[in-house]
């Protein structure tokens, strides 16, 4: 059994780290045979709490049609009191050899909480014993600051100029782990093996403003992404509960992959006008939304179609916890792609 305790408060920082482990003990395997994931919000009971025993028997569950199992048990920060975590350093000291544990000490999400409870020191010890990867995910501070900003910078598959550098370091000032989602867009934007310069960090990382949905449309299909970029706080609540943001994500995908759709259904099908798209699509009314959406599947063409379904898709399943990202994170970065296809 392989465990990993996972402790932080920066909840980019955190899932990056969960979404790492998940990958290095899931490998090659099956994901929807292998992994389990148990977070606050999924698993609450009837009284709206938060239980334990509820990764205690996902945990003591033998696997099925697979080897192994991995067992992610996300906001254990809920279980502050012995009387919780006791369960918890109970199944650390008798653990199911065939299941691996990722167990994430982070703040709970619902009601919202100013403070995370500190990790108990038996938890830890607990975990220390069964042979765990203790992680803490605060971004360092002091000399050590720098050198841990470039490290992220460095890791990315698009290359950071100097300019770029000294950019990100003035843009973040102590505000470091915000890095994360800030190399991820630019990573959409520009593709692999991009080079950014102090420009694109301007362009991407500043302060975003806000606009009406279809406003969102037509930037991303201009190739504006920063302007695209910039319209998302109206649409997904940042500052929201966990439960508003996943809830305005998903909304915004199923828009954005209907969009999509009728894009590809119109690309070969031969129509010459609006009005044959509207009736193609079964639009009513105005056949605005039509016209625009069969210049924009010329523009694109069928490559460049099939490579935004394909986006679409891993976005949809990064929401659904492929990658363990905020949901406001998958969809910049879905867009930043979405916008880029249409300036190239």
């Amino acid at each position: 059994m392989v465990v990993r305790l996972i402790v932080g408060d920066d909840p980019v920082l955190v899932g990056e780290a969960v979404t790492t482990a998940i990958d290095d003990l899931v490998g090659e395997g099956d994901r929807s045979l292998m992994l389990e994931l148990l977070t606050e919000i999924d698993y609450r009971n009837d009284e709206g709490l938060w239980e334990s025993a509820k990764v205690l028997d996902a945990a003591r569950t033998p696997p099925f049609l697979t080897e192994r199992r991995v067992v992610v048990g996300r906001h254990m920060s809920r279980f502050s009191r012995k009387d919780d975590y006791g369960p918890i350093v109970d199944l650390l000291g008798g653990p199911l050899e065939t299941t691996d544990l990722i167990l994430v000490w982070e703040r709970g999400v619902e009601p919202k909480v100013d403070r995370m409870p500190a990790l108990p020191k038996a938890v830890k010890e607990a975990a220390e014993l069964a042979g765990a990867e203790v992680l803490q995910t605060a971004a360092p501070k002091g000399r050590a600051a720098g050198d841990w900003l470039r490290g992220q910078l460095a890791s990315s598959f698009i290359h950071f100029d100097r300019s770029a550098v000294s950019a990100v370091e003035e843009l973040l000032g102590e505000d470091r782990s915000r890095v994360i989602g800030l190399v991820r867009t630019i990573e959409g934007a520009l593709g692999e093996g991009g080079i950014a310069t102090a420009a694109d960090v301007a362009t991407f990382g500043g302060e975003k403003g806000s606009t009406v949905p279809w406003a969102l449309d037509d930037a991303v299909d201009r190739g504006d992404v920063a302007g695209a970029l910039a319209m998302l706080p109206r649409l997904i609540p940042y500052s929201g509960t966990p439960t508003d943001r996943n809830g305005a994500a998903f909304r915004l995908m199923a828009v954005l992959h209907k969009r999509y759709s009728n894009m590809l259904r119109l690309d070969g099908a031969g129509v010459g006008d609006e009005k044959q798209a509207a009736a193609l699509l079964g639009m009513k009314g105005s056949p605005f939304p039509a016209k625009k959406a069969m210049q924009q599947s010329k523009k694109l063409g069928t490559a460049k179609l099939s490579r935004a379904i394909h986006l679409l898709a891993e976005a949809d399943m990064d929401l659904r916890g492929t990658k363990d990202w905020p949901p406001e994170l998958v969809i910049e970065v879905l867009v930043a792609r979405l916008a880029n296809l249409s300036r190239r």
